[in-house]
Parts: C-alpha cells; structure tokens; sequence
C-alpha cells in the first residue's frame, strides 16, 4: 500500500515576497482548509470585514497581532499560543500584526455546523 506523506514545517516560510501576507494552503479537503498565514505588519483595510460562511478556528503561533470584531468596543490582542473560534457570518478584521517580527498563524476553516 503506497502512502503519501507531505511535510513541511510551519515556521519555514521565507522572507515575504511582497508587501502582502503570504497564505498557504496547507490542506484542502471536504469543505475544510487549514492555512498557514504569515503576516508582517499588515492590517485589514479600513472598513473592511471579513465575512466568511464557514467557522473559523485560527491560533497565533509567533509574533503579535489584534483582531476586532463587529460591534466590540475594544480590539481582542492575541500572543504566541492564543487562540480563538469565529463562528461563520462573526464579522473580524485584523487590527494590527507585529512590525519587528513575524506574525505565523495557522487557520482552519470548516463548513458551519462542523464543530457541533
């Protein structure tokens, strides 16, 4: 029986190619996605939203960074290890990422409903 195995390593991405966050998609099955997003100092465009209709779960695994969310007054800052369950429709942005160093992410996104 042949298996397939792909590996990699979370925090060897590179030095960016562009003044935009790098995304990867790291797997791509059944309505599912988990990406590893690298951010270095980048924030949603003012008055942007994200509004995805699947849940997401995404963890902050280096770096800095704050998340806001609709009709929160204040931002939700995250460190390395925290992390945080965005119900499908829960409109964010990001506020802010680290500047001086990279902000490594890893999302997962999943049909909602998926988690219950």
């Amino acid at each position: 029986m042949k298996r397939a195995i792909r590996s990699g390593n979370l925090f060897d991405h590179g030095e960016p190619a562009s003044s935009d966050e790098r995304v990867d998609a790291l797997v791509e099955r059944g309505g599912v996605t988990i990406e590893r997003i690298v951010s270095t100092g980048q924030a949603s465009p003012p008055g942007f939203w994200y509004d995805s209709p699947r849940a997401e779960w995404v963890v902050l695994l280096s770096g800095a960074a704050a998340l806001e969310f609709e009709g929160e007054p204040q931002p939700h800052p995250m460190k390395p290890g925290d992390h945080v369950l965005i119900e499908a429709h829960c409109r964010h942005r990001v506020a802010w990422t680290s500047e001086t160093e990279p902000s490594v992410w890893l999302a997962v996104y999943y049909p909602d409903g998926a988690a219950d």
